[in-house]
């Protein structure tokens, strides 16, 4: 070929040439055009991918809150009213999360039970298969030639005739067990895909709940310095007096806020200014404070030798406190056995106790509406008298007073699916 690209005349061989180097730069401009599919993303990659998306929906959440912020923060009503919201939805997911787990619970016992069936009749199958997979390998013996052969003709014979029967019956029920753990698999993963989306919804309102909750408090900041000497009063107070009436009594009597609250109280009452509808009119109409299960009632024994003051609700670990009432607040801190101990003034001589939170999210002075957050619990106890439950969950105490008095706080509360008591 090279020879006769020599032995032609210059013009030609220029053109011959020419002609060449186009097929080769067509073959690689088509070469480039369809290049080799790139390698499959590694598990590494792909992980980091999805940690980029999250971190992008992350930002975009947070630019998102803080526009929200900023046009409610010179909006009393408007920030009180989307906390509100926000605590309900945040209430709704925790209920819906705890029927879902309540559900789950008893599917991953049948799942387990399944498979323990299953996994206990291996050795019946495996022997009868491995009979039935000898026999088709082996043609049936000359009885004459190997009497052994019959024997063992015999034998394998009079194991299948036992097992067959035995083996229909297993068959039809090892179908129908795989059936039910097949279906049971498609309930459990619907349930957990479930549960992650509510689980990151309320995340999403625990986000919004603490940074509403921290645009709220800031109000407070320019009288923090009177705030703080206010605190450490009440908390030397606290240590001094024995018990929640007394506290009570010398709050509302010596500590500032605690006197303008009790004073704001005492003119709602009589004025209804800030109450929609007065405390002894709410029978019937207040909710708990939290979602959960009530575990121990007013007047039953505490496990310490008494009866109870109040009622104990079993949440779930960091669950969102809201006031059940308007009201101000009077105690915010520590005492004795209650820990975290919160005092509302609900007017007309009527107070409401909550303890056993992690966190208290309110300051004394404070006026709180129906529904606002007003702590979180933590993850697991904090009463120093819930050592008589039987319960690693956080429990809430809520209380009832009535001139000092506890009261039963049962015809307050609102009937809902939510908020029935454990039988």
């Amino acid at each position: 070929m090279i020879l006769r690209m020599i032995r032609l005349p210059a013009r030609k061989r220029r053109l011959t040439l020419g002609l060449a180097a186009l097929l080769a730069l067509a073959g690689a401009a088509a070469f480039a055009e369809d290049p080799a599919p790139p390698p499959e993303p590694t598990a590494q990659q792909r992980e980091l991918e999805t940690l980029r998306n999250d971190l992008a929906r992350s930002k975009e959440a947070e630019a998102k809150l803080k526009a929200e912020i900023e046009s409610l923060k010179d909006d009393r009503k408007k920030l009180s009213q989307a906390m509100i919201d926000a605590a309900a939805r945040m209430r709704a997911v925790e209920t819906k999360l705890t029927a879902a787990e309540s559900r789950l619970a008893p599917l991953g016992a049948r799942e387990a039970a399944l498979k323990q069936s299953l996994d206990a009749r291996n050795g019946l199958i495996a022997e009868v298969l491995g009979a039935l997979a000898r026999r088709s390998r082996q043609p049936p013996p000359v009885l004459l030639q190997k009497p052994e052969d019959a024997l063992e003709s015999m034998r394998a014979a009079i194991l299948l005739g036992g097992a067959v029967p035995e083996l229909k019956a297993g068959v039809e029920a090892l179908a129908a067990d795989l059936a039910e753990l097949a279906r049971l698999r498609v309930e459990i993963a619907t349930e957990r895909d479930a549960l992650a989306i509510d689980r990151t919804a309320l995340e999403e309102d625990r986000r919004r709940i603490s940074a509403l909750v921290e645009e709220r408090q800031k109000s407070l900041g320019d009288n923090e310095k009177a705030l703080e000497s206010e605190r450490g009063r009440a908390q030397a107070l606290a240590k001094q007096v024995e018990n929640v009436r007394e506290l009570v009594a010398r709050m509302e009597r010596e500590v500032a806020s605690a006197v303008r609250a009790a004073e704001a109280a005492r003119q709602a009452e009589v004025n209804r200014i800030g109450l929609t509808l007065s405390f002894k009119d709410a029978k019937g109409r207040l909710h708990l404070p939290v979602a959960g299960t009530r575990v121990r009632e007013f007047g039953a024994a505490d496990g310490l030798g008494g009866s109870e003051r109040g009622i104990s609700v079993e949440t779930r670990a960091g669950a969102q406190i809201v006031t059940p009432a308007d009201g101000w607040v009077v105690y915010a801190g520590n005492f004795r056995s209650y820990g975290q101990l919160l005092i509302i003034n609900a007017g007309g001589g009527y107070h409401i106790l909550l303890a056993g939170m992690e966190r208290i999210t309110v300051e004394l002075g404070q006026f709180v509406l129906t529904g606002e957050p007003v702590a979180v619990m933590g993850n697991g106890l904090r009463l120093a008298s819930a050592t008589a439950f039987d319960s690693s969950q956080p429990i809430l105490y809520i209380e009832f007073r009535k001139d000092g008095n506890s009261i039963d706080p049962s015809p307050w509360w609102a009937t809902s699916e939510d908020e029935k008591a454990r039988g």
